[in-house]
């Protein structure tokens, strides 16, 4: 009956990885933040309010760019930037309200894997950077030029990031480049900021000039956002995204080639603390600030003359009120996304002239070449991603990017650095189960001069536990020392690469065979949206099943396994058993690199334990005792103690006391 059972569980497995690999679903697109503009909306400006799908081929040749816009009423602008499939091509759209941006997608990066040409022009599918979504009856706004202390009296009637600036699009019509706002509050002081998008690069250029016509000179605060709401790119439950960030030097090392200090801010479900500054070294060069979720950044920085007028950072919760509609239940949870806000001390020059100050925004992917062509300092933010064995994580993915040249498969190369990593501790491995079959051999030959010892002492055991160290001592049946060594050698190797295949943008959307398209998501073999209330797992959208396989060869490596003769090491063995099932529950929703890893890590061992070991036999022949060793040490210093508590004198002193 269980071998029938077996068998059709087998068949039925085999069924389904058959169906899904010949007629695979068609992946679920990631939900995005619904785009919106700002109302009233009279006048569309280069395709506006249209949520129909466009081609960049059917895009009108002629767009409405280029048109100067009123302080009269709300009105947004739509820019593509650039060349689709290329770094450095965006769909930007851009409201005067606050002369801000709404929406950012990046045209060389896809929310679904596997899309054709054609798919992959529809600006649907392009990757969102940064969106807008409404908070206290008004709509939130990135890249916002804000005042802060003093510099509200520049203001007169609406804040900056809610005036009403004059805005047009800058570059030739065809093929726009950026766009420009002004604005004259009528305090005395202009304010005019430029957008300026660089050819084939994911740098954007921000040029924030002030004009004092009628005003006071002297320095005036304000705040500069890069980015207010970066959706959330996965959901994975192992990465809390986004993440606001900002690093900075100590005072006086604005030249060290030595990485930043880094503080990460993520999203606080709670909604406890909404507003917060970054502990920035007090005095320093600030060196970057922005949002971040798992595989994209925006990151604002200064250029040689703007980066002294960055004196500090701030973070803030943004709260999504439609998901709060949505999800009554979950109010605290709507405080999802969170922004970082750079402090900027400019200076408001004499009556009569000008001043301007550019920065940067980095927009693009967390690929390490992209983001230290942008800048050295970015790194930082890799470093703080892969943790506390980043060093190890590094080598790791360099590894990984070495046999990706040559096999092309990004699972192939996973399967290669396993191997790799078992050739390596292999002599390691096998020296460690050398030992261990000697000591289990002779605690086989001592066991029953243990057992013998039991029943002698079975009144006594404090005798029992003096008699049995005697017998270890002579006999010289200490468990090895580097028994475990090889499990120790390898938990820094499996954290370094958990967090790899955790945050690795080479790993975004890379298939590996069959169903699975995606090795830094589940395998996703069919969808079934079933609602478990396990612990760990409480809605089991998809059934994948390389968490499942993972689970069968960790048991069955572990059946494998020599049986220990002594009674509690048999215990323990029995309750390790347990150990496997309660992984498949924690990762049965990680990365399917990670179980790539795994399964063939325990192929590896089960090859070891059934074939290698038929063919090599581990030597079992016992050593002679080796006279000082450790656990020697330890005996003679027990029996010396045992000694000591069974003279006569400490017994009479015992019952005086």
């Amino acid at each position: 009956m269980d071998k029938r059972l077996s068998l059709a569980l087998l068949l039925s497995v085999i069924v389904l990885v058959g169906w899904y690999s010949l007629f695979p679903p068609k992946p679920v697109a990631r939900q995005q933040v619904a785009p919106q503009s700002t109302a009233p909306i009279t006048q569309p400006v280069a395709g506006a309010g249209d949520t129909t799908p466009r081609d960049l081929a059917q895009a009108p040749s002629t767009p409405a760019l280029g048109l100067v816009v009123g302080d009269s009423e709300a009105r947004t602008l739509e820019l593509h930037i650039g060349t689709p499939g290329k770094p450095g091509s965006y769909y930007a759209k851009f409201t005067n309200v606050g002369a801000r941006l709404l929406e950012l997608r990046l045209g060389d990066s896809y929310d679904l894997p596997n899309l054709d040409e054609s798919e992959r022009r529809l600006i649907e599918h392009w990757t969102h950077l940064v969106d807008s979504v409404p908070q206290e009856g008004k709509w939130t706004g990135s890249m916002s030029w804000r005042a802060n202390g003093q510099a509200t009296a520049l203001e007169r009637g609406s804040p900056l990031d809610q005036a009403l600036w004059t805005m047009q699009a800058i570059g030739p019509a065809e093929a726009p480049t950026g766009v420009e706002f002004e604005l004259q509050p009528g305090a005395g002081v202009g304010f005019k900021k430029k957008i300026s998008f660089r050819p084939d690069s994911y740098d954007i250029d921000v040029e924030l000039t002030l004009t004092n016509e009628a005003g006071t000179a002297g320095a005036a605060r304000f705040l500069f956002t890069p980015a207010e709401v970066v959706p959330l790119e996965s959901g994975d439950k192992f990465y809390i995204e986004p993440q606001a960030v900002a690093a900075g030097r100590q005072p006086g090392a604005a030249e060290s080639r030595e990485l930043p200090e880094l503080e990460v801010k993520a999203r606080d479900d709670s909604g406890s603390a909404r507003t917060g500054a970054f502990s920035l070294p007090e005095g320093g060069t600030i060196s970057f600030a922005g949002v971040h979720n798992k595989y994209f950044a925006v990151l604002a920085r200064g250029d040689l003359r703007s980066t002294p007028t960055m004196k500090g950072a701030s973070w803030h919760l943004v709260r999504d009120e439609p998901y709060a509609a949505l999800h009554p239940d979950l109010a605290l949870k709507a405080w999802r996304f969170v922004a970082a806000d750079l402090t900027l001390e400019l200076q408001v020059p004499p009556q009569g002239q000008s001043a301007s100050w550019k920065y940067v925004v980095y927009a693009g992917p967390k690929d390490p070449d992209a983001l230290a062509k942008s800048s050295p300092d970015h790194a930082k933010l890799l470093v703080s991603d892969l943790g506390m064995f980043a060093k190890i994580a590094h080598f790791l993915l360099w590894v990984l990017n070495f046999f990706h040249g040559i096999v092309g498969n990004w699972g192939v190369a996973i399967i290669l650095l396993t191997l790799s990593v078992r050739l390596v501790l292999f002599p390691i491995n096998r020296r460690s189960q050398t030992a261990m079959s000697r000591y289990q051999a002779k605690m086989k030959r001592v066991q029953p001069q243990i057992e013998a010892l039991k029943k002698k002492y079975e009144k006594d055991p404090a005798r029992l536990r003096q008699e049995q160290t005697l017998l270890m001592q002579k006999e010289g049946a200490f468990p090895p020392l580097g028994g475990c060594l090889p499990m120790f050698l390898q938990i820094p190797v499996f954290f370094a690469l958990f967090a790899a295949l955790r945050a690795s943008h080479d790993l975004r959307q890379a298939p590996f065979a069959l169903w699975i398209h995606d090795l830094a998501k589940p395998d996703q073999l069919a969808r079934i949206n079933f609602d478990t209330h396990l612990p760990l797992i409480h809605t089991i959208e998809y059934f994948n099943l390389l968490p499942i396989l993972m689970v069968v060869l960790w048991v069955l490596q572990q059946r494998l396994m020599p049986k220990p003769t002594d009674e509690q090491a048999l215990k323990m063995q029995k309750m390790m058993m347990i150990m496997p099932v309660f992984m498949g529950f924690f990762l049965y929703s990680y990365a399917a690199g990670l179980s790539l890893y795994m399964i063939t890590q325990s192929t590896m061992g089960i090859v070891e334990q059934v074939v290698i070991k038929r063919f090599w036999p581990l030597d079992m022949t016992e050593q002679p005792k080796k006279p000082g060793g450790f656990w020697s040490r330890i005996a003679k210093l027990q029996e010396e103690q045992s000694r000591k508590l069974n003279q006569p004198s400490n017994k009479k002193k015992g019952k005086r006391g």
